[in-house]
This record gives C-alpha cells, sequence and structure tokens, in this order.
C-alpha cells in the first residue's frame, strides 16, 4: 500500500484536511494504477515555529 505523506502548516479547518487527502489520494492511485482504497495519506502538520527556512524561524517571518 502506498503511503503519500505530507508536512506542512497547520490546516484549522477539518475540510481543507478531507479535500487535501482526498486529491492526494486520487493523484497516487492514478499514478500507481490501483485503487483509491489502497492508497495512505497521512498529513502532518507544523507550528511557523517549528520549521525554518534559510536559517530563519518562519514564525519570526510572519512578525515583521
Amino acid at each position: 500500500m502506498p503511503l503519500v505523506q505530507v508536512d506542512g502548516p497547520i490546516l484549522t479547518d477539518v475540510e481543507q484536511k478531507r479535500k487535501l487527502a482526498r486529491l492526494l489520494t486520487q493523484a497516487a492511485a492514478e499514478g500507481y494504477g490501483m485503487s483509491e482504497e489502497h492508497i495512505i495519506v497521512l498529513i502532518r502538520e507544523n507550528s511557523p515555529e517549528n520549521v525554518a527556512s534559510g536559517g530563519q524561524l518562519v514564525a519570526d517571518r510572519h512578525q515583521r
């Protein structure tokens, strides 16, 4: 069973998560040529103080 794992910002709306899971499942099923029931999607959410880009916390960028 393929596992699609996404690391990204926190999604506060469960509908956003449902849509993301649905779209990722559809794409993976098509790419692998298998049934959607065999695709696992794992959404991992990261708060801005736990992510850095270019040596700077994302949380610090939003404060400017």
